[in-house]
């Protein structure tokens, strides 16, 4: 099998030393970015607007986040894959349901208490 991916008897995913290295790197990568700028903003106040910093860091995270399922979790679209995919992707809307709708239901709540 050498170099390729491969899957074992249960089904899982199992990469090459060229996917680890080639993730580890793209996470340095995404990892140092925010980091300088952050540093730079520490040093030289002002450097970078508050703004795209923090939007640097979100895009990023959510990068690094991705990096991390594709090249270490080995998600993606695959027949072995799919249910695991299909439970992630579950997962995310049922966060993202829960924290839009409380953000959602505090702000109501807020307004009709200043009003």
């Amino acid at each position: 099998m050498g170099h390729h991916a491969h899957t074992d008897a249960a089904g899982a995913s199992h990469g090459s030393t060229k996917q680890y290295v080639i993730g580890l790197i793209i996470s340095i990568v995404l990892t140092i970015i925010p980091f300088w700028m952050v540093m730079q903003n520490v040093e030289q106040p002002g450097s970078f607007e508050r703004g795209p910093l923090v939007w640097t860091i979100v895009v990023t995270a959510i990068a690094q986040v991705l990096v991390q399922l594709v090249f270490f979790l080995h998600l993606n679209s695959s027949s072995e894959q799919r249910w695991n995919l299909i439970a992630f992707v579950y997962t995310v809307l049922t966060i993202a349901i829960l924290i839009i709708g409380s953000i959602w239901v505090m702000d109501y709540l807020h307004y009709f208490m200043m009003s």
